[in-house]
């Protein structure tokens, strides 16, 4: 369980008051690659520009961004993209957000760990007759996309968004993989967590957000879709600005720690960032509502929205990377390969150059 990981953290408060922190959490990620910094900063010069060149040739980004050390070295409009501090629909990108969530109401005692069973808040929503592996169901596995019910995403979303109770509906789809076993992609999982949120706490999941991440990070996460029962969706239709996605992506750079605020221990960044299982679609790795990959031969953790909202962390070279774009758009084209390919042809080669871009 995570409560022992925890237990050495217990003379932290969530905010830190002293300066040492602060600096500490602002000099560089404790997840870089053992070098105290970069040995060079900025970008280049010349790299950028074509990096922005391709990027006005995308028809469906709307914004990038781009910090470097905690230095916002671009930041981009396109195609009249709003305004980088306007709220914008993150879709499943919000997913890393719940994951936030649910780390800090394990370091505050609301939930035991990610090995708590889910039934343990959940259980009036269960069916009567429920298998008996709906018992086994974590925190953890709902996390990973590991609870081996049947997907509510994709071609199943419209018919869970449409019973009267979500929450039910998701404990109530069959197993069709073992707890714990192949990834299964799901909005339902997170909205499990959602709920959990909502149970175990006696509040919703908006007003935790509000007080444990938007109100410290001085960034606006206004409300959003809620289910039948009142339940903000987990997972999906959550809104940001690009500049509030770069600093919650600095947030999980900098080890949880941000402005000399702690909101997230260190524990819970390097939980959410190891490898718990494989997507099926893309063959990258997935840790508690984080993509994990490599690009450039430095490890990438990444949160993914619908059309291509972005989040893009390298911690060894100090890069925060965001990208938002249009969501009236395709599955299965190629826009999301096309700006994989902005941040590993462009992006990361003129952060390893450094500059004064």
């Amino acid at each position: 369980m995570i409560r022992s990981v925890y237990g050495a953290l217990a003379a932290l408060t969530l905010t830190s008051t002293g300066c040492g922190a602060a600096q500490d959490a602002n000099k560089t990620s404790s997840h870089d690659t053992g070098e105290t910094a970069p040995a060079k900063m900025g970008l280049d010069a010349s790299t950028m520009e074509q990096v922005l060149n391709r990027a006005e040739n995308l028809p469906n980004i709307r914004s990038l961004i781009v910090m470097r050390g905690g230095e916002e070295l671009v930041a981009r409009r396109f195609h009249g993209g709003a305004a980088l501090d306007d709220t914008v629909n993150i879709k499943s990108a919000s997913k890393s957000v719940i994951s936030a969530l649910v780390g800090i109401a394990i370091y505050r005692g609301i939930f035991d760990g990610v090995d708590q069973p889910i039934l343990t808040e959940l259980s009036s929503h269960a069916p009567r007759e429920a298998d008996p592996r709906l018992s086994r169901l974590t925190i953890g596995n709902l996390l990973s996309m590991q609870a081996g019910l049947e997907r509510t995403s994709g071609e199943n979303y419209g018919r869970w968004v449409s019973s009267p109770n979500w929450v039910r509906y998701a404990l109530s789809r069959p197993f069709v993989e073992e707890p714990g076993g192949a990834m299964l992609y799901s909005t339902g999982s997170t909205h499990l967590l959602s709920a959990m949120l909502t149970e175990a706490s006696g509040r919703s999941t908006w007003a935790l957000a509000q007080e444990w991440l938007a109100d410290p990070l001085d960034v606006a996460i206004p409300q959003w879709e809620r289910d039948p029962q009142g339940i903000y969706l987990g997972g999906n239709q959550m809104a940001m600005s690009p500049r509030a996605m770069a600093k919650f992506g600095e947030l999980y750079r900098l080890g949880g720690a941000i402005d000399g605020k702690r909101l997230l221990p260190e524990e819970w960044v390097e939980l959410s960032w190891k490898p718990q299982t494989t997507s099926p679609w893309s063959g990258e790795q997935y840790g508690y509502g984080w993509f994990i990959s490599d690009v450039g031969g430095h490890e990438l953790y990444y949160a993914w929205g619908y059309g291509g909202q972005m989040i893009y962390v390298v911690p060894d070279l100090e890069l925060t990377v965001v990208m938002t774009s249009t969501t009236d758009v395709e599955r299965g084209g190629q826009h999301i390969a096309a700006l994989r390919s902005l941040l590993a042809e462009g992006i990361v080669p003129a952060a390893k150059t450094g500059g004064r871009f």
